[in-house]
């Protein structure tokens, strides 16, 4: 029997843990004989990997918020490679968190010619995008999630697949499911349901926290009868509970890790007020209509304001090719913005429908699932036979 194929497998933040553990089951769906180490969260970690340390302590978002743990991030970049070193893989794959992935993956080739596949490709069509170029000294491999991505990364010499986005092909709740989960939570049929999405990280949940539940209060007073429903991250369950314990509504809280009960409430709700991030993708595909909103720390924002490249940051907008849904940011991110976009959107939901299909199908719906494609385009860049 030939030596197995050895994989070094990084993320930072549970959507990079959700990615990897569904392509850590496509390879060992194509490739039976296979060993993982490396970092990563409870879906990897299902999927056999023993995390190097806790996942948590890289999800930091932001240049501004980097900077007061750059030096113990430091110190997990330096171990994280001298682990690679050690555990010699026939390929490091990296997703998404490029601040940290990207640093472990330079080190690594100072000393080892080990190939470097990263999982999701970095958004220099948006912003920095110099940064394609950087990326060619140490990546071999990029696996995008966009569509339009692929061009921008192969015109700085990196082979680039695009391998399709999870949420396409993700099973949605059926109306019974969905009936069930208002009767569940006691939310009449003609009651207006909004969901609130204010963010996983504890940052943006406390920028984010104000606006949202004033807005949400002003939306109530026109519509008396609204009820609203917040999928809360493990990671932040407890500043949410005390910042939600403030607001003039009370949202009906519910544990976004269990997975079919957070698929109710997404196909239960009119409407959606979120963050801005992936999650947009995830009301797309539940055919949920939404309002974007969001505020940076404001040093990060100054920074990001300079470098942006496109008029959205809304991902649907992006790969729809429209610009249906609306974005309350920075400095229009208030409760009168916010609310109103909610109310005009209450009143004309089916104007992102099309959008939302649209994008839907650009992502690959129908197609083979984004991990399995992953896992192909991972193989078939290792010299090493396998199978």
């Amino acid at each position: 029997m030939s030596d197995p194929l050895k994989v070094f497998i990084i993320a930072g933040e549970p959507s990079g843990d959700a990615l990897g553990g569904d392509v850590m089951a496509g390879l060992k769906e194509l490739c039976p004989n296979i060993t993982f180490q490396g970092i990563g969260g409870p879906n990897m970690q299902a999927q056999g990997l023993e995390s190097l340390f806790d996942m948590s302590e890289l999800s930091v978002m932001g240049l501004a918020e980097i900077l007061p743990k750059y030096r113990h991030l430091k110190r997990r970049i330096s171990q994280t490679a001298q682990a690679v070193i050690a555990a010699t893989p026939d390929v490091i794959l990296t997703i998404d968190s490029p601040d940290f992935c990207l640093r472990v993956a330079k080190l690594v080739k100072t000393q080892r010619d080990i190939r470097v596949v990263h999982y999701v490709a970095p958004s220099v069509w948006a912003w920095r995008p110099k940064r394609a170029q950087k990326m060619a000294r140490h990546v071999d491999q990029v696996l995008a999630l966009l569509p339009f991505e692929p061009p921008f990364m192969e015109a700085a010499g990196i082979q680039c697949s695009f391998v399709g986005h999870p949420v396409a092909n993700t099973a949605q709740a059926s109306r019974q499911d969905c009936a069930a989960f208002r009767m569940r939570h006691q939310i009449a049929d003609d009651a207006p349901l909004v969901l609130v999405l204010p963010g996983s990280r504890g940052g943006e949940v406390r920028r984010l926290s104000d606006v949202f539940g004033e807005a949400l209060a002003r939306f109530q007073q026109t519509h008396s009868n609204a009820r609203f429903v917040l999928p809360v991250a493990p990671s932040v369950r407890g500043l949410v509970t005390e910042l939600t314990a403030n607001w003039s509504v009370k949202p009906i809280l519910i544990d976004s890790a269990d997975h079919p009960e957070k698929l109710s409430a997404f196909g239960a709700a009119d409407i959606a007020l979120a963050a801005s991030g992936t999650v947009s993708l995830e009301l797309a595909a539940a055919q949920t209509p939404m309002v974007i909103a969001y505020k940076m720390n404001w040093l990060t924002a100054a920074i990001m304001r300079r470098l942006m490249r496109v008029d959205t940051v809304t991902l649907v907008n992006l790969v729809s090719e429209t610009r249906v849904v609306p974005e309350f940011l920075m400095e229009n991110c208030t409760a009168e913005a916010v609310s109103q976009g909610l109310s005009t959107l209450f009143a004309k939901p089916a104007t992102q429908s099309a959008a939302l299909d649209i994008t839907m199908d650009r992502l690959g719906r129908g197609q083979e699932r984004a991990g399995l494609r992953a896992a192909r385009a991972i193989l078939s860049g290792i010299t090493k036979p396998v199978g």
